[in-house]
């Protein structure tokens, strides 16, 4: 049981993302053997993307009277709605990488585009390539093998962006329904990141912020990126390297020290941003 949502027992556990508590956890991502012959997609509680791993494989797929043939291919999906499932005939044992997305914020996402209730719901897809997708499936599988050091911010991010580009795939609506131009007042700007900035140690979520914005969680996304030029979890990234940064020139406490009071996952993690973004590395800071 994973955030109240039943596993399929086909599933290996993933290493989940800092779930701090109650937090429900917007998109989870789990790399799962999908064995030959004939098999059955389980029934999950949340709407399931199947990207291919590897090698084209040969399959067989829909009913059983008149089943179609097709060959998966590296990086292609199949979208399979929340309590539904899908038949396959696998030539031979294949690999998936699995994105499991809640279906509230997909609801919730389409509210925020003006889609339609007709194509508010995910319909079931196969064979599908869109590149925005596969480059959010790799970003997940990056995050799940280095121990999500992006934290909870950046999954809600990437979360919210693919329920974001499904609804425009499936609808046709490619805009959001938050006019351009229309940012984030400054007073609430000025109100999340005060609580950015007393809260940089913990892992913040993307619902947390956009709910002391007092906005809807897609609503916040582009408001927010709109008022600050930057996208919210890039904002947070820049605050916590500049926070680490004054306090390495402070001296006084260790880089492990360092890392934990800014909310960077490990002091690993914290030295690849910081050389990304200033051009050095912690101990060359603190030396200074």
């Amino acid at each position: 049981m994973l955030d109240g949502f039943p596993r399929p027992p086909c599933y290996p556990a993933p290493a989940a993302p800092n779930a701090g508590g109650n937090r429900s956890v917007l998109l989870d991502v789990l790399t799962s053997p999908v064995p030959e012959g004939l098999f059955q997609s389980p029934v999950d509680a949340r709407h399931v993307l199947c990207l291919h791993l590897g090698q084209p494989v040969p399959v067989a797929y829909g009913t059983t009277n008149r089943p179609r043939q097709g060959v998966r291919l590296h990086g292609q999906f199949c979208v399979v709605p929340a309590g539904s499932s899908t038949r396959w005939i696998v030539s031979s044992p294949a690999t998936s990488l699995l994105l499991r997305l809640s279906p509230s914020l997909v609801s919730e996402t389409a509210h925020a585009m003006g889609v339609g209730a007709a194509d508010s719901d995910l319909a079931s897809s196969i064979h599908i390539r869109d590149p925005q997708i596969e480059r959010i499936g790799w970003m997940m599988q990056a995050e799940d093998h280095d121990a999500y050091p992006g934290g909870r911010l950046f999954t809600d991010s990437l979360a919210s962006a693919l329920a974001a580009r499904l609804l425009a795939l499936q609808s046709r609506y490619a805009s959001a329904a938050v006019k351009p131009g229309r940012a984030l007042p400054a007073w609430r700007l000025r109100n999340v990141i005060e609580y950015i900035e007393a809260h940089l140690d913990e892992d913040l979520t993307l619902a947390e912020l956009a709910g002391v914005a007092g906005y809807s969680l897609s609503h916040f996304k582009p408001l927010f990126r709109q008022a600050a030029g930057k996208p919210v979890h890039a904002f947070v990234l820049e605050r916590r390297v500049e926070r680490a940064r004054a306090l390495l020139l402070e001296g006084g406490k260790s880089i492990v020290d360092v890392a934990l009071e800014t909310g960077f996952a490990n002091p690993s993690h914290m030295a690849r941003c910081m050389r990304r973004a200033l051009g050095v590395s912690p101990s060359r800071i603190a030396k200074s």
